[in-house]
């Protein structure tokens, strides 16, 4: 699987252990690589979203020092369904349920432990595709259409 990640100068803590966790996975590296020079998470959400958006990823890993701002700015982005997750369940329950397809993290909150897991959980799943599900998501997107011009 394609995986695009994109950490912020404060995400940038959890670096390491989110890409040994993505061994065997293509990795679209976005950065950030340092905590010397303030990157905002709102510019890492939109190379991320269009990672996403363009094909060059299937998924996305993004985190910001709570996950909190990286999951609304890339919420913004029409197609991509984000959230901060700091427990299994909720990794694998957005994306077997909302099919979410970004895992956001945060660096100030989660361990190295805890994050390896979630992104191992958050990969692991996949979309149950169930009637129900379907036709929330097909919801979310009228809301996308509906709401674009403001």
């Amino acid at each position: 699987m394609n995986i695009a990640v994109a950490f912020d100068h404060r995400g940038v803590h959890l670096r390491d252990a989110v890409l040994e966790t993505l061994a065997g996975h293509t990795v679209v590296d976005l950065g950030t690589r340092t905590d010397a020079v303030r990157i905002d998470y709102p510019d890492k959400a939109r190379e991320l979203g269009e990672a996403i958006r363009t094909g060059r990823a299937e998924r996305g890993v993004l985190v910001c020092g709570s996950g909190v701002g990286a999951s609304v700015a890339a919420c913004k982005i029409a197609g991509i369904r984000a959230a901060i997750c700091h427990d299994v369940y909720s990794a694998h329950q957005g994306v077997e349920h909302d099919d979410m397809n970004v895992l956001c993290l945060g660096s100030e909150v989660i361990g190295p432990s805890l994050a390896a897991d979630l992104v191992r959980t958050f990969l692991g799943a996949s979309f149950d595709g169930g009637e129900r599900y379907v036709q929330r998501l097909e919801k979310v997107a009228q809301m996308e259409r509906e709401m674009s011009n403001g």
